[in-house]
């Protein structure tokens, strides 16, 4: 651990700023490890706990500001930019929205415990005008529980963190490769659990102009939103489209002949994907996904309605 300690003793508390600014921004740079080592390194006479702590809450609010400003400004442009990289491909906007409908900006208090969550929360709560007094009470509040968290670990198990350090040292540039060859390993496992998202729902999901070419022929199809219906309130859905929930209150899909679609708001379709296999239990067949999600139809230049 010397050479981390190193780098925290010449830089200061400023390294930690920078490391979890950088991933509340959005980059793929796991920053709880090293709010780990702070907190030994804090234990062993470092800084202060508390200016490790408020380092961390401001880096977290300088990047979740950020992203709060962006979001009011591009509303759900930036959602849907988010969902094309992320690396939580599982997390969608739509899952983020409905915890938004239950608890309001008080997802903000747990929201970086879950992972995907923390920047499309923080964008959602633009997108959705959120108050910002709020959004700065519950966010404070939230980091200082994930950092604190983090920072107290350290300062807990610093014996351990030092033990663990040490047999790295006792390798040398071995141990280097390890820590390299870890942190490389946990990209490329989110990479491929993003790739192998992508290939389950490539065979099944059913694009906007086939979606139009079915509906133009007067075939039997259902077309179903599985976003929540603030969403549609705000952004529209197809024309003809049924709410999902409206469908779980009717019971059985068994009166319905022929093909379903089901589209959420995310170009991922993670949330449609889940939705479909619902509706395959109900007794929906077939049921695709569509790819893309609503904003592909929108970009098609098809109509959308609002919902009465």
């Amino acid at each position: 651990m010397a050479t981390v300690i190193g780098w925290l003793e010449h830089a200061g508390i400023a390294v930690v700023f920078l490391f979890v600014l950088v991933e509340q921004a959005g980059l793929p740079i796991p920053a709880y490890p090293f709010l780990i080592i702070a907190g030994a390194w804090s234990a062993q006479g470092g800084a202060p706990y508390a200016f490790i702590l408020a380092a961390a809450v401001a880096a977290c609010l300088v990047a979740d500001l950020g992203w709060y400003v962006t979001g009011n400004r591009l509303g759900s442009r930036v959602l849907r930019a988010m969902c094309r990289v992320s690396l939580e491909p599982d997390s969608c906007v739509s899952d983020t929205e409905r915890m938004f409908t239950r608890f309001g900006p008080r997802v903000l208090t747990f929201a970086k415990f879950v992972p995907g969550l923390a920047a499309v929360s923080t964008a959602m709560s633009g997108v959705v005008g959120a108050s910002l007094a709020l959004f700065v009470f519950y966010d404070v509040i939230g980091a200082t529980l994930w950092a604190g968290a983090g920072i107290a670990l350290g300062v807990i198990f610093r014996d351990a963190v030092d033990s663990v350090f040490a047999e790295l040292a006792t390798l040398g540039r071995i141990g280097a490769f390890i820590i390299l060859a870890i942190f490389a390993a946990f990209l490329a496992l989110k990479w491929w659990r993003r790739r192998q998202f992508f290939q389950e729902l490539r065979g099944s999901r059913i694009s906007v102009e086939e979606l139009q070419r079915l509906r133009e022929t007067g075939g039997s199809l259902i077309v179903i939103d599985a976003r929540p219906s603030a969403s549609r309130a705000r952004d529209g859905m197809i024309p003809g489209a049924v709410a999902f929930e409206a469908l779980i209150k009717d019971g059985s899909g068994t009166r319905y002949a022929g093909e379903a679609v089901v589209y959420c708001a995310c170009p991922n379709e993670a949330t449609a994907a889940r939705i479909a296999k619902q509706l395959l239990a109900l007794g929906f067949h077939p049921v695709r996904p569509l790819a893309g999600g609503i904003h592909a139809w929108v970009d098609a230049g098809l109509a959308i309605e609002r919902p009465q």
